[in-house]
């Protein structure tokens, strides 16, 4: 009624009001605004049709609005941005190795899209060199096989939240999925096949990777659904849910790796287990135990959904060490 009501206004007053998309309301950095209608459509098609990774296009955005406001406060322009401006910009930057190389990487992204729609004649980030760096292990620190039982027998199954959680845990643990793989799940992303359950995950660059669910894991998911009422819901809807404040009531809304993170640490303070482990802990966990019971890297390599086994490798140090210890 609400909205009929406010179309019913708009026809009489003679005024059509037309909902401008979020592309169309977002101011742009004022040195692209300054440098014309090119520019302004290189940077629109760069952030909302290059990158498609919401995770990527908020991180390259705030790393490109944050170097040209610093060219801005200089008072140089788009067009005579230079190798020498970048690479003082990263020079005076107090952030991590890892850090500037992203905002290198976004630079050289943006100021490509803007050769090629001929706003700029050369990239000046390309010439750039990045900072070196080697990452030898891991910084994640490892949940133990023990600590790992011990989460997962302290929580509280009475309940179609205790039941959630600990399926989130165990896909976590048995998986080696990443948090963000386990939140996008859908209900129709577990699946039977005949002869087993599956798990299918959409990871980093939408990539897909199904893998095979084990009996206990089976059983947890199935416990949840059939407390949650969620046996036959539809296949596009969130698989793990939120709940309505303490009511322990499912709503219709997925959890966000956020909530799964922060319920992860709310689960290791009630077990009294360290509060630096994080739900990256379990799948440091899983990829190490692998590589130490001597699965081949290329099998863990595709468990982990690695692009390139020298990621898989870095758990090398950690799985030799264990060894050793």
């Amino acid at each position: 009624m609400h909205e009929e009501a406010n179309n019913s206004s708009g026809s009489q007053c003679g005024v059509v009001v037309v909902k401008q998309s979020p592309a169309a309301t977002e101011s742009l950095p004022e040195l692209v605004r300054a440098s014309g209608g090119a520019a302004s459509f290189a940077w629109e098609e760069f952030i909302y049709g290059r990158l498609r990774n919401l995770g990527t296009r908020r991180a390259y955005r705030h790393a490109i609005e944050r170097f040209l406001a610093w060219c801005d406060q200089r008072g140089v322009e788009l067009v005579r941005i230079a190798p020498a401006h970048v690479g003082r910009y990263l020079d005076g930057l107090s952030l991590a190795p890892a850090t500037k190389k992203l905002h290198l990487s976004a630079l050289r992204h943006f100021f490509d899209e803007l050769v090629v729609r001929h706003v700029m004649i050369l990239n000046p980030a390309a010439s750039v060199r990045g900072e070196r760096l080697q990452v030898v292990e891991g910084k994640t620190p490892e949940i133990t096989v023990q600590q790992a039982r011990r989460l997962l027998a302290s929580i509280d199954t009475s309940h179609v939240v205790g039941l959630r959680d600990r399926a989130i845990i165990a896909v976590m643990i048995y998986t080696a999925a990443r948090v963000g793989a386990v939140a996008r799940l859908r209900r129709g992303d577990f699946f039977d096949t005949g002869d087993q359950h599956c798990l299918r995950f959409t990871e980093k660059g939408t990539k897909h990777r199904e893998i095979p669910v084990r009996h206990d894991l089976r059983g947890y998911i199935l416990d949840y659904l059939a407390a949650g009422g969620l046996e036959f819901s539809d296949k596009p809807t969130p698989l793990f849910r939120t709940t309505v404040r303490r009511t322990k009531m499912l709503t219709l809304n997925g959890m966000t790796a956020g909530d799964m993170a922060r319920m992860v640490k709310r689960r290791l303070r009630d077990a009294d287990l360290p509060s630096h482990l994080s739900p990256h802990s379990f799948r440091v966990a899983t990829i190490t135990d692998l590589l130490s019971h001597g699965l081949p890297l290329e099998d863990v390599q595709l468990l982990a959904g690695h692009a390139d086994p020298r990621t898989t490798r870095l758990y090398y140090a950690q799985t030799a060490e264990i060894c050793s210890g």
